[in-house]
């Protein structure tokens, strides 16, 4: 069976962290790893990140004005 890889960074539980050991966060399972986190989830569930929700829209342009 195929499986969609989850891209972290387009999800809403992401988070950069300051922790140089652990850079990337998921607020939603309350975890900091050095990889992406629904990489360790799979690999520890052996199942795709079931908490993943797309980001809101940004409302800034490019040049930082509101839109």
């Amino acid at each position: 069976m195929e499986t969609k890889r989850i891209n972290c960074m387009q999800c809403r539980h992401y988070y950069v962290t300051w922790d140089s050991r652990f850079p990337k966060g998921c607020r939603a399972f309350g975890f900091k790893t050095s990889q992406l986190p629904s990489l360790s989830v799979f690999q520890s569930s052996g199942s795709p990140c079931m908490k993943f929700e797309n980001k809101p829209p940004n409302k800034t342009t490019n040049r930082g004005y509101y839109v």
